[in-house]
């Protein structure tokens, strides 16, 4: 005869499960070399060259060109010129490991070597489920989201912006992200980047959450940004690493590039701009802080020539993500980029297609930090809970 669960006893059974901790994956999976040992060096020449002859910009942003100015760059407007010798010295300074704190110690994040982990989808203005269908975001499908990503073993991160809360002022709702981050969760999460107030606010709330002195030790949140391709970067950006890195808090260096758009259509050459994008951010941050953690970011998509929509899940987006592997593993840094990436509307047979065989190149190359590993549908403007529990 069986016995009978009482409801309580079942809801305290699922509560334990839920907050169940959770270890990053040990890749033990062998990693896909696509260029030659002579290729690497090869794009780091190319990369430098771009660094040094051609320059980045700099665009609105004063206090980031008289860092480079200080530590010797060429500056002449808003366009900076370093050479590899000044770089090297200071991309060397970034760990090749890491430690991000979470609430619970038991979840605290390590972020380097062999470890992989995997965040959810970030920064979709709408989503969708089977009832409803596709739809603004609000803050109540915030909330869902954090709780789903504190139920999920195969989450390791609470997330940052899971879907934009468009039902609240765009001038306070990243604290509302915060705190539901926060409080829904005892995973790591991800600090606020769309201005240095919100940069500032996301750190106060870690010294709240961690203490001031202890978040200077051990991260206690991480962030990523991008550059505005080809070769930029802009204010938000740029004074967003700044507060950052000021702080010790690690920054993730992702390029978002759609090659034939934004780069060269050419994989080779589009590695060699990112490559240069990602080493000028984190030289940046070494700068503002030496020995600050940093993450060598790739996110590259390819142009459909014909209508100009940008491609997901596609050989070159693979063949990008394997090179960018490779690059962060010469200059010995921890490496973010993959997902899992769909173009498709709807948790399809091509969503699936596209995700499947993204994901087998994230792994395969070697990821240490997988952004958007869960919900991501339409290119990244759609949060699914259908996909997201796929």
């Amino acid at each position: 005869m069986s016995t009978r669960i009482r409801p309580s006893r079942r809801r305290d059974e699922q509560q334990n499960r839920a907050v169940t901790a959770v270890n990053p994956l040990l890749n033990t999976l062998p990693l896909v070399e696509v260029i030659s040992e002579e290729g690497v060096q090869a794009i780091h020449r190319a990369s430098m060259r771009l660094l040094g002859d051609v320059g980045m910009l700099i665009v609105d942003y004063p206090p980031a060109l008289e860092i480079f100015r200080q530590h010797g760059a060429k500056i002449e407007g808003e366009r900076v010129w370093i050479d590899e010798d000044t770089l090297m010295h200071f991309v060397r300074q970034a760990p090749s490991t890491f430690t991000v704190q979470a609430r619970n110690a038991a979840n605290h994040l390590p972020i380097g070597g062999n470890h992989c982990v995997f965040a959810p989808i970030y920064g979709p203005p709408f989503v969708s489920d089977y009832q409803r269908g596709r739809r603004v975001s609000t803050m109540a499908d915030f909330n869902n989201f954090a709780k789903l990503s504190q139920m999920s073993h195969d989450i390791h991160l609470a997330g940052g912006v899971l879907c934009e809360p468009n039902d609240l002022d765009n001038s306070e709702r990243h604290l509302d992200m915060l705190l539901a981050l926060i409080t829904h969760s005892d995973k790591a999460f991800m600090g606020s980047v769309t201005h240095i107030n919100n940069a500032r606010d996301s750190i106060t709330m870690g010294e709240i959450v961690f203490g001031k002195q202890s978040i200077r030790e051990n991260p206690g949140m991480i962030m990523t940004v991008n550059a505005s391709s080809p070769l930029r970067y802009d204010d938000r950006m740029f004074s967003v690493v700044h507060a950052y890195a000021e702080a010790g808090q690690p920054c993730l260096f992702t390029p978002f590039i759609i090659a034939g758009a934004m780069s060269p259509s050419t994989m080779a050459a589009t590695v060699a701009q990112l490559n240069a994008e990602a080493l000028f951010g984190i030289c940046f941050a070494q700068m503002v802080n030496p020995g600050c953690p940093a993450v060598y970011g790739s996110f590259l998509a390819n142009i459909d020539m014909k209508s100009g929509a940008p491609c997901f899940g596609t050989p070159e987006n693979n063949l990008a993500m394997f090179a960018g592997g490779q690059m962060a593993r010469y200059y010995k840094l921890p490496y973010r980029s993959g997902g899992n990436f769909t173009a498709s509307r709807i948790p399809d047979a091509q969503a699936g297609y596209e995700s499947a065989t993204t994901m087998w190149a994230t792994m395969q190359a070697g990821t240490n930090f997988v952004l958007h590993a869960a919900g991501w549908l339409e290119g990244g403007l759609i949060a699914s809970y259908e996909k997201f529990v796929l």
